[in-house]
């Protein structure tokens, strides 16, 4: 039985707890560890991701149309012989966040590839999963357990505690793909594969809708903690200028809860855009404030801003045409939502099609499906990655129209990133997602 809920009445990115900067073991995570796109979904410690935490529901828009399951599925090719065990590492139900979803999602997806698409080389694709609890020490078992294991290869869910997990994983040369991360030591692994790009929500998005709607000058509202403030502070500032739009910084400290004297700085500063960093409590205070103030310009934000808690105290009319990034396009009729959908209609059970989160788990496996496709002979961690490192660029199954590649050439400096660009999603007059669009999704090189 699946749960059906408007995708965004949980939130649009919400929690920053996928996979993402977290700390590493003996050190404590920060409050807000926004350095880049998985980061922002691991920092702040809300609800998973498009939609709100536990506002109430609506039924979303169907997702299939008129075409059958059957037909979103596409034709029977199924696996067989000797199974090719791959781990799969979630949060499971940690004190925070109940992540569960994505364990039966994982299993779904796993049914599904192997049903539709000839398992991994023809052979099926058999599962084992491990969950961290949110628990550094945990995530660091999880990953050592995957290696004594023998897996094939690890893929690694939505996680505030990645970096634990992956650190064995990267040690024994086990391929990993995984959702995204920050991490330099991570972005620089030749076995792990990052299906976002670290920049997009927090500076290329901004960039990019200023120069589409032509605007001249961004405001960063940047809630006030060292990890917030390093991309805001350091990195944006000579981007901005590269793309010859104006920038200016305002900090705001944590918990205040009337804005409305910085956003003033807004409206003298000359800036036609704003760009918000922090959590849902955070925005709420930031909006209202421009709200006050008479801000008539564009406003954007990292996705975790929007919640039902946002959307029950900021009204529909002021978030109408708010631009925020997204991790997957949960939601809307898409083709990605169908086959989403699809999936965890048939092979699933108890799937909560509202948790971005889920939809994110079924993009990572089938991902790595995709991006192993030719594979021939045995199939060991060795023979993965290097013919995932050989792969032509392709779509990312359930990434909106995304193209991924992922022979270290995205960026140079951080061969792990096989995506450029990301998905962003336009505000409706309820605070949800009208549809996604693509940005700065340009094809990988040679």
């Amino acid at each position: 039985m699946l749960h059906h809920s408007k995708p965004v009445g949980r939130q649009v990115d919400a929690r920053p707890s996928r996979s993402g900067p977290s700390a590493r073991p003996g050190t404590r995570p920060t409050g807000l560890r926004l350095v880049g796109a998985a980061v922002l979904a691991a920092s702040v410690a809300l609800v998973s991701a498009c939609g709100g935490g536990s506002g109430d529901r609506d039924e979303p828009a169907p997702t299939t149309g008129t075409a059958s399951a059957a037909e979103v599925l596409g034709p029977v090719e199924k696996a067989t012989g000797a199974p090719v065990t791959l781990g799969v590492i979630t949060d499971g139900a940690s004190p925070t966040a109940d992540h569960t979803n994505d364990n039966r999602v994982a299993e779904a997806t796993a049914k599904y590839l192997n049903e539709h698409k000839g398992g991994l080389g023809g052979r099926p694709i058999e599962i084992t999963i491990c969950e961290t609890l949110g628990d550094l020490a945990k995530a660091t078992d999880c990953g050592n357990e995957m290696v004594t294991k023998g897996v094939s290869a690890v893929l690694i869910g939505t996680s505030g505690v990645v970096e634990a997990a992956w650190e064995p994983l990267n040690e024994a040369k086990i391929p990993v793909m995984l959702s995204g991360s920050a991490d330099p030591e991570l972005l620089a692994s030749p076995t792990t594969f990052s299906l976002a790009n670290p920049t997009f929500p927090i500076i290329d998005l901004p960039i990019q809708v200023a120069k589409d709607k032509g605007n001249k000058k961004v405001t960063a509202i940047v809630i006030d903690v060292p990890a917030a403030l390093h991309s805001a502070q350091e990195v944006a500032p000579p981007l901005f200028e590269k793309a010859g739009i104006g920038y200016e910084l305002i900090r705001v400290a944590p918990g205040t809860a009337d804005m409305t004297p910085q956003m003033q700085q807004v409206g003298s500063n000359g800036s036609d855009q704003v760009f918000i960093i922090g959590n849902d409590a955070f925005c709420i205070s930031a909006i209202n404030g421009l709200k006050a103030v008479g801000f008539t310009g564009t406003i954007s934000a990292i996705s975790q801003c929007i919640t039902d808690a946002t959307r029950k105290s900021v009204s529909g009319s002021t978030l109408n045409g708010t631009v925020v990034s997204a991790i997957a396009p949960v939601g809307p009729d898409s083709p990605s939502m169908s086959l989403y959908t699809a999936v965890a209609e048939t092979y699933g059970e108890d799937i909560d099609l509202s948790f971005q989160d889920g939809m994110l788990m079924f993009m990572i496996m089938s991902g790595f499906q995709a991006s192993a496709q030719g594979i021939s002979g045995d199939i060991t961690p060795a023979s993965l990655t290097a013919t995932i490192k050989a792969m032509k660029e392709t779509e990312l199954p359930g990434a909106g129209g995304l193209k991924f590649r992922c022979n270290g050439k995205a960026i140079p400096d951080q061969p792990a990133v096989c995506v450029l660009g990301g998905l962003s999603t336009t505000l409706d007059d309820d605070g949800h997602p009208a549809g996604y669009t693509v940005l700065g999704n340009t094809p990988i090189a040679d």
